[in-house]
């Protein structure tokens, strides 16, 4: 039987209190990053009459595997997980949203994983019909989104290598490095220097993420933080006092790629 997930609907034009109310498409704080990021005039006024908001809070699902999906959407504003779950069971996790990411495909209409919100997270909706109908006579967006696929099938492989070739702190310094790199992106900026952000994720769901044990990345976080790499605020914020030398830590170069 199919879960509905408890969520909160907010009409279109109005969102909750993680955004701005009556946002725009041109005012979106992930404007230049998203789907419709090369969308202008009248393409942008077509996408305003088939979107509506939805915020989640952390904890709360967002969609079950094989859920009928009626919308697509992109993440504005906090961090949602990814997982598939075994026949026995057992549950994976596969990926993180973070904001500007693409959650649900077009022309499929069931979701593929669960999703769920690790932080308060606010979704820009779709209609999915209308919104693949739009892609068919658009073809920048749907160029914009084969790039954002073949950029999630890049960073899959990347996370391949990173969970069968990496040591447990250079797995913990990769997962900093990559919310890093995505938190500078979202502000048009370039990594590097001292860096102040929150961790999406618990230890515990790190652990799930990386492959390792809660104990293990205790261990290695206090490693990094008693060698200079990272400063703790809180329970989850980090600060990066080089940024570099945390790129040094993960065995990527300063492009982030894997140093042999």
């Amino acid at each position: 039987m199919t879960r509905t997930p408890a969520l909160t609907q907010i009409k279109p034009g109005k969102t909750g209190s993680s955004a701005p109310e009556d946002v725009r498409c041109t005012d979106c704080p992930i404007r230049y990053r998203a789907v419709c990021a090369h969308c202008e005039g009248d393409e942008l006024t077509q996408l305003e009459q088939i979107k509506f908001y939805r915020t989640f809070e952390a904890g709360q699902p967002i969609l079950w595997e094989g859920d009928r999906m009626d919308f697509v959407a992109s993440v504005v504003t906090g961090v949602a997980t990814l997982t598939q779950t075994l026949e026995d069971g057992r549950t994976q996790m596969v990926g993180l949203l973070l904001p500007s990411d693409f959650l649900g495909r077009p022309g499929r209409d069931t979701a593929a994983y669960n999703a769920t919100a690790a932080t308060k997270v606010v979704l820009c909706c779709f209609r999915r019909k209308p919104f693949d109908q739009m892609m068919q006579h658009t073809p920048h967006l749907a160029h914009r989104l084969l790039e954002m696929t073949l950029d999630e099938l890049d960073a899959a492989r990347e996370w391949m290598l990173l969970l069968g070739r990496k040591t447990a702190r250079e797995k913990i310094a990769s997962f900093i490095a990559i919310i890093a790199r995505r938190e500078a992106a979202l502000h048009k900026r370039r990594p590097g220097g001292r860096m102040e952000l929150d961790l999406p994720l618990t230890r515990e769901a790190m652990a799930d993420y990386l492959g390792l044990t809660i104990e293990t990345v205790s261990r290695q976080v206090g490693a990094l933080k008693r060698d200079g790499v990272i400063e703790l605020v809180g329970k989850r914020g980090v600060i990066l006092p080089d940024f570099a030398r945390l790129v040094e830590e993960s065995g990527d170069d300063s492009d982030g790629g894997w140093l042999a």
